[in-house]
């Protein structure tokens, strides 16, 4: 053994072995540019000396890190749980690192991030980017990336696709009686909540009901008070909120207030986030295949990678969601029922 008491760096390998620096490298990150005697003798060396590379050097040579940068716009929402779970799970298998960025749902951090941390990685996951359409489509041909739950031509993409949930969920709704749902919007920078919405006005339009928009609300729990109050001012029997946080939040304000879930007011969620079931009342809500949307995401963007940065044989994916009904939801109140014989057929926002 060499009696180094340190880790071993490059230079150590190349002086036991008898070769410049330059050679070892070369030996140890494209081994088909060594000739096989001298090549063995490196990694020989390298074996005695425990030598272990390091990942920007490596990089500097290679022009890979092995790094894929994972943002998303809440790291404590815990939709993005699921998420950074299934890209966490399919990168280790293929022998990358994940950089995880919360965002804070800026798109100027969201943007800045990706400039100021570029050479650290190979390519980028957008969990539900707050970038205009314009900006990301540029990004997409400056940086190999996939954008989960959002659509934009030419970037790559991951859909879950909430907005045939959320027809089922007035489906639902309707066939209880209601007639009058209210839709609690998130951030108007948010891309699925403006396709949330355009699925309650198609699903009003479908069943000849009212359906109202209140907010923008902030995805949050605290945010669910003033949603709350604002579907009781609006005089509806149901309400679709923009994610279970929202609609956990409302709840707990509902019941602050004495209204009876779903005795007076019927509330659906959207996400099936961890404690979606076992809160009080336990959340009907759109169950989606959140993990499973992190790891095709993965896949598709190292195809990509490992084609030469060629284009995606896959551009683009949808993952369907379903509606799981649980004690959130119930039949219209008897006296709303009594008031409306027949469908009031509208659309108003709040």
């Amino acid at each position: 053994m060499s009696g180094i008491d340190r880790p071993a760096t490059l230079a150590d390998v190349a002086a036991l072995s008898g070769v410049a620096t330059s050679t070892a490298s070369r030996a140890l990150s494209n081994p088909d540019r060594v000739n096989a005697v001298t090549r063995e003798r490196i990694e020989r060396a390298a074996r005695e000396l425990n030598y272990v590379p390091n990942a920007q050097a490596r990089a500097l040579t290679s022009g890979r890190t092995r790094a894929i940068a994972v943002l998303v716009s809440d790291v404590t929402n815990p939709f993005y749980f699921g998420i950074i779970r299934g890209t966490q799970h399919q990168l280790k298998a293929a022998g990358y690192t994940q950089l995880l960025v919360d965002t804070e749902e800026s798109d100027e951090l969201e943007d800045g991030m990706l400039h100021k941390l570029r050479r650290s990685f190979d390519g980028a996951i957008l969990a539900a980017s707050r970038l205009t359409d314009r900006r990301l489509t540029a990004l997409a041909a400056e940086v190999p990336l996939v954008a989960i739950n959002r659509q934009t031509r030419g970037v790559a993409s991951v859909f879950i696709d909430t907005p045939s949930g959320i027809e089922q969920a007035v489906g639902h709704l309707v066939s209880l009686g209601h007639t009058r749902i209210a839709y609690a919007a998130g951030p108007d920078t948010s891309w699925p909540n403006a396709g949330r919405w355009r699925a309650m006005l198609r699903a009003g339009e479908r069943y000849g009901i009212e359906v109202q928009r209140v907010g923008p609300f902030a995805p949050r729990k605290y945010a669910g008070a003033a949603a709350a109050d604002a579907v009781l001012h609006a005089g509806v029997t149901a309400c679709v909120a923009f994610n279970d946080l929202l609609a956990i939040g409302m709840l707990a304000r509902l019941r602050e207030r004495g209204v009876s879930i779903p005795g007076d007011l019927s509330i659906v969620g959207c996400d099936d986030i961890f404690g979606a079931d076992f809160c009080n009342p336990p959340l009907t809500t759109l169950t989606a295949p959140i993990e499973q949307a992190g790891r095709t995401a993965v896949s598709m963007l190292l195809s990509r990678l490992d084609d030469g940065l060629a284009p995606v044989t896959r551009h683009a994916t949808t993952l369907p969601t379903h509606l799981t009904v649980r004690d959130s939801t119930g039949p219209v109140p008897g006296d709303a029922a009594v008031h409306r014989t027949a469908p009031t057929k509208g659309i108003t926002t709040l």
